[in-house]
């Protein structure tokens, strides 16, 4: 787009999604892409590294189950990092009792839903986390 000759660019907001299945990870994208730069890593492993590069999403959205590195050993590293303590959490999990689990945890989960989820809802609940 351009103003008065000069190009100027909206950014959008950024959301780093942590989930070892390759379809929800595309479905996701699909859902987010037209209003959020959204970044894909398969394992915490992964989504660290990526951190580390010096990435800072305003939203780690994270699953429960995971290869390599599982969601809670990635966000209890994150959280215990102190660079991201600030930076909005999300779970979407299809553990049992999750309500629980969050609560159970040592570091403050931001946000969580259940899959299957309503996109209307993940996108709600999004919109209220980094508004």
């Amino acid at each position: 787009m351009k103003t008065n000759g000069k190009a100027f660019q909206i950014f959008k907001k950024s959301i780093l999604i942590v989930d070892g299945g390759l379809n929800l990870s595309k479905l996701y994208k699909y859902i987010l892409s037209a209003d959020y730069t959204v970044t894909i890593k398969q394992n915490g492993i992964d989504a660290l590294a990526w951190l580390e590069e010096g990435n800072d999403p305003d939203l780690i959205i994270s699953s429960l189950r995971m290869p390599y590195f599982d969601g809670t050993a990635f966000l209890q590293n994150l959280k215990l990092s102190g660079f991201y303590r600030n930076t909005p959490v999300m779970l979407l999990s299809g553990e049992e009792n999750l309500a629980e689990k969050v609560q159970q945890m040592s570091f403050k989960i931001d946000g969580y839903l259940e899959k299957p989820f309503n996109p209307m809802v993940l996108k709600s609940q999004i919109t209220q986390l980094i508004a």
